[in-house]
């Protein structure tokens, strides 16, 4: 079958066509490591898990390439001192690459607990500050860009005379962008309100800070995914992924710079994860209506009635297109574990079960097959993948009461496909079986929790984990070696 994708640059669904045969270049927008990674954040890395799981599955080679943004990220253009980093590094007065190596890890122990796959390359832009600077002085060499003030601007109205078109991606022209940009400082530095910064000359006060040909600075953060991703896939490649978030500005400039830079358009398909929303809204920190990932797994929150396993939080997001919104409330989750349950008590039947041997398969397993595999290729379409499991779960659970018949070619086949889409596409696991070492790993992350929440003085959070753990029979221990359980 073909691989369909949708694709963000058109806007529609397109036969998959890799660069080279059989290899996928794919690379995917990683967090910004400044704070914990947020449950709206796993959504997205998640879907791309599963997008990556699907590729090889169907039988490509992929190289996937998933970055760590460690310097740079400023939300805007504007004021140096807007930066993540510095601000949260003067907010928990530590230096900032101990912000990014403390956020850093508890990212991977995240999702690690979700049983996320790494990435192939996992590039680090603070590890590829000449390969940015290279990029921003070609840029300069060929009228694409400007030094101002130690800072360097790409020139959005350049890019637009040579007969380019910056807003392609995010479908804008460029008098609403002009009309959109807001009056920050650092504004009377560019030719033209939309250009976006390249560099950023660092102020006294600017903590992280490198040569360059312009003076001491720091890459902006549109740069270096687009020097990460041609570094590591080359000029031209296949799939460029990320959050919904991220189309515009952050995306449309790396198409911008990529264009600019090599006469090509960087990548032959956009892919974008839709957000995530708790009851009904948008997840915030202002509002109350947010939650942690590991939260949601141990039950320490104030919107769901128990701690909920992290295959089940998986279960549940594999049920939504990655290009829809999702929704997660308590009803939901509680819904999404009993189908969990009863897919792991069919994949227990299948795999021990002993059924009579039958010459005609009352199942047609070829049509089934057949549907699983479009839907899996319609764009990765996880919950209609899903509601073909359940077809066949259906006839497992009949096959057990001897009301269904299956020939012995057919159940092995069956039980091959099906442990191929729930564990190895799906990614989920089988929570008896992996009972021990999740226990374990889910208890470590606890702990760092409840250590970072006393050292942030947020006793109310750190005696909340204790106690709620204890409720649970986990008893844990405060030792000169760090923290410690036992289960009673």
């Amino acid at each position: 079958m073909n691989l369909k994708i949708y694709n963000s640059l058109s806007g529609e669904k397109e036969i998959f066509k890799p660069i080279h045969e059989n290899s996928v270049g794919m690379y995917v927008c990683g967090p910004t490591v400044y704070s914990n990674v947020h449950l709206g954040n796993v959504r997205t890395f998640m879907s791309f898990d599963f997008i990556y799981r699907a590729l090889v599955h169907l039988g490509y080679k992929v190289r996937y390439v998933r970055n760590i943004t460690d310097a740079g990220h400023l939300t805007d253009d504007g004021d140096v001192d807007n930066d993540r980093f510095v601000k949260q590094s003067r907010l928990e007065k530590l230096e900032p690459m101990e912000i990014v190596q403390k956020y850093t890890v508890d990212f991977h122990k995240v999702l690690e607990v979700f049983n996320l796959l790494p990435p192939t390359i996992e590039p680090t832009a603070t590890g590829h500050i000449l390969e940015q600077i290279e990029l921003a002085q070609k840029l300069i060499d060929t009228g694409f860009a400007y030094e101002s003030n130690g800072s360097v601007y790409f020139d959005v109205l350049e890019y637009n005379k040579r007969g380019l078109n910056y807003g392609e991606l995010s479908h804008r022209n460029i008098e609403e962008l002009f009309a959109n940009t807001r009056d920050l400082d650092g504004q009377n530095e560019k030719k033209n309100a939309p250009d976006f910064a390249l560099w950023k000359a660092a102020s006294p006060a600017h903590i992280m800070r490198w040569n360059s040909p312009w003076g001491e600075g720091f890459p902006g953060w549109h740069l270096e995914c687009t020097a990460m991703s041609t570094k590591y896939l080359g000029e031209k490649f296949d799939i460029h992924g990320g959050g919904m978030d991220l189309k515009f500005p952050h995306h449309e400039c790396e198409v911008a710079q990529g264009k600019a830079c090599n006469g090509t358009e960087p990548v032959n398909y956009w892919m974008h994860a839709n957000m995530l929303t708790m009851n009904g809204q948008r997840m915030s920190k202002s509002t109350g209506n947010y939650i942690l990932p590991m939260e949601l797994v141990s039950g320490s929150n104030d919107f769901f009635e128990k701690p909920f396993h992290p295959s089940v939080v998986r279960f549940n997001f594999m049920q939504a297109h990655y290009r829809s919104v999702l929704d997660i409330s308590n009803e939901a989750m509680v819904a999404s574990e009993k189908g969990f349950q009863r897919l792991m008590e069919a994949m227990k039947v299948l795999s021990n079960g002993t059924f009579p041997n039958s010459d005609v398969s009352s199942f047609d397993l070829t049509t089934w097959k057949e549907k699983s595999y479009a839907a899996l290729t319609d764009d990765f379409n996880s919950p209609i993948l899903i509601a073909h499991l359940f077809e066949a779960v259906n006839f497992i659970f009949k096959l057990k009461d001897g009301k269904e018949t299956i020939t012995e070619s057919d159940l092995s086949e069956l039980k091959t496909l099906m442990n191929d889409f729930v564990f190895d596409v799906l990614g989920l696991q089988n929570i008896e079986e992996n009972n021990n070492a999740k226990l374990d790993q889910t208890l470590q992350v606890l702990i760092d929790l409840r250590n970072q929440a006393r050292k942030s003085k947020n006793f109310d959070l750190s005696d909340q984990i204790r106690d709620r753990l204890l409720a649970e029979g986990i008893e844990l221990k405060d030792g000169r070696e760090g923290t410690s359980y036992s289960i009673s």
